[in-house]
């Protein structure tokens, strides 16, 4: 069962799982589970997506009961009107703690035009652990606090890979021993990026909406381990 965040009788929100594919697509095989499948007989009846998350990424998804509120809320995506929060475990301690990667980037083909692409980051949280990992006896880790201008393809992953301070637990676009680092030493088997907000107007009443998405064990485990605070 999807966890769901809110729902009326125009617009679902769920939490949707790590690596969880939310449809069909060139990205995965023919025989995975697909969220939208899952929501449409857990609700009973059509559902269609307003956005999307990568497979990798947990948190807030927002779909629609109907193709035109589905495209009512595209616009507002399009229109850069929904303000978008992540969660991200990187490495190292970005400096300064606050501020803005903007770094053109292009769609799922890295050959394609790129578009301009801007990502505000807050750090959080830092901690520094005594495990040693080639020249270093100790690793740098921060939590920080994502929020995407623009929606570009895999764009706050791509931008930390940018600054050189990777989200753990990217196969594609991270660092393999500080991924394996946390598999070993703190039984985290997922990308550490986590949607955990989406603010958008109602497509009907236009009222403003504010939907929340809570972290999963190995979060949790994370979150005490480091003595990080839960985001408000």
């Amino acid at each position: 069962m999807l966890e769901i965040l809110y729902q009326d009788d125009e617009i679902v929100a769920v939490n949707k799982p790590a690596n969880l594919a939310v449809h069909r697509s060139k990205f995965v095989g023919p025989d995975d589970a697909f969220l939208i499948d899952m929501l449409r007989e857990q609700v009973g009846g059509d559902v269609y997506l307003a956005h999307r998350l990568d497979r990798a990424t947990s948190g807030v998804l927002l779909s629609a009961r109907s193709k035109e509120v589905a495209g009512a809320l595209g616009e507002q995506f399009m229109g850069r009107s929904v303000q978008k929060r992540y969660l991200a475990v990187v490495r190292g301690w970005p400096d300064p703690e606050q501020g803005s990667i903007d770094y053109a980037l292009p769609g799922s083909r890295d050959t394609g035009p790129r578009k301009d692409a801007v990502t505000d980051y807050q750090r959080l949280g830092a901690v520094e652990v005594p495990i040693t990992l080639g020249r270093y006896e100790s690793q740098r880790y921060s939590l920080v606090l994502a929020s995407p201008r623009t929606g570009r393809f895999r764009q706050i992953r791509k931008h930390f890979a940018h600054i050189h301070h990777p989200i753990i637990g990217d196969s594609q676009h991270g660092r393999g021993d500080h991924n394996r680092l946390f598999k070993q030493y703190f039984a985290s088997h997922r990308l550490l990026l986590h949607a955990l907000e989406l603010e958008f107007n109602h497509p009907l009443s236009g009222k403003r909406m504010v939907v929340k998405a809570g972290l999963d064990g190995t979060w949790m485990a994370l979150m005490e381990r480091f003595g990080w605070p839960l985001p408000g």
